[in-house]
């Protein structure tokens, strides 16, 4: 085997989802040949994933793939036992995941050898000790709450920090480690930062924490069993406490081991610094793109602008697609030739994306709404005259700067950095390039018909969004720009900032 510089953790990505952080990974990978790289890819359950949807970099050396949530095949259940040194270790991690530690974790709990060979596996499964543990747990927290929805959501919280240990475990050696988010990708690099004691680079396209807890808080497979009298307004229920409090404690687990902590732009620092990132570990490098690639597709000064906009993305609920069809109806009243393309993968939700096929029947919008599926964006921008954000979160979209380099303006939800691509924010200079479409608030598909309507309907409202779009995209969003940056990175962590 090749020697491995850079490990990349890809939690449900590179390679196989398409856009967003996966083809982050891919150019990161591509333009840096001077550096091997290897990949793991840690996913829900195998049948939720295809065929790679990249072509694999020469310089891309190992690829592994790692599942969380496939059933569990193996020996017959056995009574465990655990020494009570260790198990006082195993009700802190507990309690700290649940969120009812808020300092860092006891050093043994950042070994491998406590999950390999202290407390392993089965011993947390089948030990009459823990089992009592989360008995008195459940009685003094959750009596709320059936116990057998209490006792898997333990379990099923805990069981993936076995997986990591064992990912990490059996990992090949390389240099450095780059996680693209926290979750379970960045504890599994915390993990490997201490075992190892090798750098740990930590990149945040949206904040991980905010969006889990969104997804938290609007899940259906959590379903609040209290009765009426029980419930207090604005209170939630305790597993959805218990899951939220899991992610954070994570958080701040990976915020503390990684350096630098880098993201987008300056909301999603100031967020980290909430989420209890150390200012002095962050930074912030913007996404940028192959301009020379999407300059091409610009639309000549005298074409018309097709009345059509593009929602480019994932059929999920977090890029509200219903609001966007809901918009659609609004707009498509008063201008009957617009169309609204929905590009993207739509086997991600299922569930979802039937919801969605129905909205549209339901709106008579079967000849005004189409279900794309996921397609070339360099076929998709020129036949476009607007494309759309309707997300609830975001990071920095690179869809956005797609469309700005291929001069189509971007009507977009204030979330994420979308309100700095449009009007600006960088720098002084940055604010006078000017508007390059509009913001809307989120999930207000009245807002979004008029931003379409408007620059659809107006040539010089378009035209002077183009001119901003273009202007500012090659002055601040360029890709070369963007992996000069992470060489910097690469080579200070592995080398020595002397030796760069």
């Amino acid at each position: 085997m090749k020697r491995i510089d850079i490990m990349i953790l890809a939690e449900g990505t590179y390679p196989y989802v398409s856009g967003g952080v996966s083809t982050w990974i891919h150019r990161l990978i591509t333009s840096m040949k001077e550096f091997t790289f290897g990949v793991v890819f840690i996913g829900g359950r195998a049948r939720d994933y295809g065929e790679k949807k990249y072509i694999l970099s020469d310089n891309l050396v190992h690829l592994e793939e790692h599942y969380m949530f496939e059933p569990v095949t193996g020996p017959t259940p056995q009574a465990q036992r655990i020494e009570e040194s260790s198990l006082e270790y195993v009700r802190h991690l507990h309690l700290w995941f649940k969120g009812r530690h808020t300092e860092d974790v006891p050093e043994k709990l950042k070994t491998l050898r406590f999950y390999i060979e202290e407390v392993k596996e089965e011993a947390f499964l089948y030990s009459k000790d823990v089992w009592k543990f989360i008995k008195e747990q459940y009685i003094n927290y959750d009596m709320e709450s059936p116990f057998v929805d209490y006792f898997w959501t333990i379990r099923n919280m805990h069981l993936p920090i076995w997986k990591l240990a064992d990912i990490a475990k059996n990992l090949p050696s390389f240099r450095l480690i780059h996680s693209p988010s926290t979750g379970y990708a960045g504890f599994l690099a915390s993990l490997l930062r201490y075992d190892r004691d090798i750098p740990f680079v930590l990149t945040e396209h949206g904040i991980y924490t905010r969006e889990r807890k969104i997804d938290i808080m609007n899940a259906d497979w959590l379903v609040d069993r209290r009765l009426f009298f029980q419930k207090e307004h604005g209170d939630v229920e305790h597993l959805r406490q218990v899951w939220i409090g899991f992610f954070e404690s994570i958080g701040r687990f990976i915020y503390n081991s990684a350096e630098p902590i880098i993201s987008l732009f300056d909301g999603a620092r100031e967020v980290q610094i909430k989420y209890g990132a150390s200012p002095d570990r962050t930074c912030i490098i913007p996404n940028g793109i192959e301009l020379e690639r999407f300059s091409r597709l610009r639309r000549s000064p005298d074409s018309d602008v097709p009345r059509v906009v593009a929602l480019i993305g994932r059929v999920v609920p977090i890029k509200d697609t219903k609001t966007f069809i809901n918009a659609v109806k609004i707009l498509t009243d008063e201008l009957p030739d617009a169309r609204g393309w929905i590009v993207g993968p739509t086997d991600e939700d299922p569930g979802y994306y039937e919801e969605c096929t129905k909205l549209v029947e339901i709106l008579n919008l079967e000849d005004r709404v189409v279900f794309m599926g996921l397609q070339d964006i360099e076929d998709i921008l020129p036949r476009v005259g607007l494309v759309t954000v309707t997300s609830i979160s975001e990071g920095m979209p690179l869809v956005v700067l797609e469309a700005f380099g291929a001069g189509v303006p971007v009507v977009a939800t204030d979330v994420g950095s979308c309100r700095q691509l449009i009007q600006g924010g960088l720098d002084d200079e940055d604010i006078k390039i000017g508007m390059a479409g509009e913001l809307t608030p989120i999930a207000n598909p009245h807002e979004l018909a008029r931003a379409y309507k408007r620059l659809l309907s107006n040539r010089g409202d378009w035209n002077s969004c183009q001119e901003a779009a273009m202007r500012r995209v090659e002055r601040y969003y360029r890709l070369d720009t963007m992996i000069d940056a992470y060489r910097k990175i690469y080579r200070e962590q592995m080398y020595g900032r002397h030796r760069v």
